[in-house]
């Protein structure tokens, strides 16, 4: 059976699975389950101008009216429906990290769905089981469609009140920009084959320099968002305050204090309470030793607040690590900074397991580096044999992090996204609860698109 984009977009009366592949396994879904379903949000891509550079504009791409792109809220354990409008010159989807969700609704082309073309619109609609910060951005031409500003926070809130009063989003991003805000190269060889291609321009919710105004006395909810390409930013902060972590990731901890320095890596995010100076004073948030913005302390006239209790766990299925079954991923070098990109293919320079994803592939996801057996619990060892740090990302599911041979971690904790330091071996595990294919890679955008990307399927 087949269907015109036409019939795609204007709705299906149910799910239709598509077969993909020489197996002609069904994989992804086209259309909406649900045509008189409605949506929360009318989320449109579209050039937008924005002014990164004083005095200059950028010819950015953004989910709404700013990028980073329109703050998306919603309550845990409810809908979020967004209809999603592409009026951009390229084709594209939307991704929400870190959401444990059904395969149609992931956003990944050939995959879950067919690209949103020009002039179209998709409705994404899913239940969001776990409260925390998160995110949306596309999987089609990462480096481009990223770089230019196609990133969003997503927040979903806790079900009942946490304590905190006041809370703020800091979504971090760096620019692949020139002194007059023109884009630079978002991915160079040379520098793909090694940290990745790193931009020039640090802003916070897309201000460079930017203050965040804060209230004296309280203890504020701050969550950093790592938005960017590439970057990994050591978190830190100087002045009179407090600061302990709740959450990493979306997942909370048990409440600790902020150490000297908290490595962010792209996809990660963080949730700090900070307690707040008297009015006038300021904190500088840095990585490093960079100063990335201020967050200034104003008059309140509430009482001082106290740390609130830690937050809720989110419902995800413990791994049964006596019966688990152990697989080893090992993320590796090609070994090769000169390359060949004719053809419009992108060069392969990173492998898991000796394998290299190819982006321009439509059929890669036909031969996933493992299969899962549904409610089974697995613990992946994880390997970098490189000199490079990588942020690894696991779609529709999160994995605990039981241990590692550089760190030592003061409890065991959830996560979608772990930080890989060079030639450091972790132990996640997890229970293989959702069905479908789902993409296993590293957030460094540019190692993501010159191999360091594999399927993993559960069935």
């Amino acid at each position: 059976m087949s269907f015109t984009r036409r019939q795609i977009l204007g709705g299906l009366t149910g799910l239709v699975a598509i077969g993909l592949g020489a197996g002609g396994a069904s994989r992804y879904w086209l259309g909406r389950s649900d045509p008189d379903a409605g949506h929360d949000y009318e989320l449109i891509a579209a050039p937008l101008d924005v002014e990164l550079v004083s005095g200059y504009k950028t010819e950015a791409w953004a989910f709404g009216p700013s990028a980073p792109g329109t703050e998306l809220r919603v309550r845990q354990g409810e809908w979020l429906r967004v209809r999603f409008i592409n009026h951009l010159p390229v084709e594209t989807t939307i991704h929400w990290h870190g959401i444990r969700l059904p395969l149609e609704m992931d956003g990944v082309p050939y995959v879950s769905q067919l690209p949103v073309k020009p002039g179209e619109y998709f409705d994404y609609k899913f239940r969001v089981p776990d409260a925390g910060s998160y995110w949306y951005h596309p999987h089609v031409s990462s480096s481009e469609e990223l770089g230019r500003g196609l990133v969003g926070p997503l927040i979903v809130e806790e079900r009942e009140p946490t304590g905190f009063l006041h809370e703020r989003t800091l979504s971090l991003k760096t620019w692949h920009v020139d002194e007059q805000g023109a884009f630079m190269p978002f991915s160079v060889p040379r520098e793909a084959a090694r940290n990745g291609t790193a931009g020039r321009l640090i802003t916070i919710n897309g201000q460079a320099g930017s203050v965040t105004e804060l209230p004296a006395g309280q203890v504020v909810r701050v969550r950093l968002l790592n938005l960017d390409n590439t970057w990994t930013y050591r978190i830190n902060l100087r002045g009179n305050c407090e600061a302990k972590i709740y959450a990493l990731d979306g997942n909370p901890i048990t409440p600790r204090p902020l150490q000297k320095d908290y490595w962010l890596g792209p996809g990660m995010r963080i949730c700090l309470a900070i307690r707040i100076p008297e009015a006038g004073e300021e904190i500088s948030l840095r990585d490093g030793f960079v100063r990335l913005g201020t967050l200034r302390s104003v008059a309140s006239t509430q009482a001082p607040g106290d740390w609130p209790p830690a937050l809720p766990a989110n419902p995800i299925a413990e791994p049964d690590l006596a019966n688990a079954e152990k697989l080893n991923f090992n993320f590796e070098w090609v070994g090769k900074v000169s390359v060949n990109t004719e053809n419009g293919k992108p060069p392969s320079l990173w492998q898991i397991n000796g394998q290299a994803w190819d982006i321009t592939d439509k059929t890669c996801a036909d031969r996933p580096i493992a299969t899962l057996r549904k409610g089974k619990s697995y613990i992946f060892e994880l390997k970098n044999m490189t000199q490079y740090q990588h942020p690894i990302h696991l779609h529709g599911m999160s994995f605990k992090v039981l241990s590692s041979n550089r760190h030592k971690f003061q409890e065991q904790y959830f996560t979608d996204t772990y930080l890989l330091g060079k030639n450091e071996s972790a132990q996640v595990a997890l229970v293989a609860d959702n069905p479908g294919t789902w993409m296993f890679h590293c957030h460094v955008i540019d190692h993501m698109e010159t191999g360091l990307m594999a399927a993993i399927e559960v069935v």
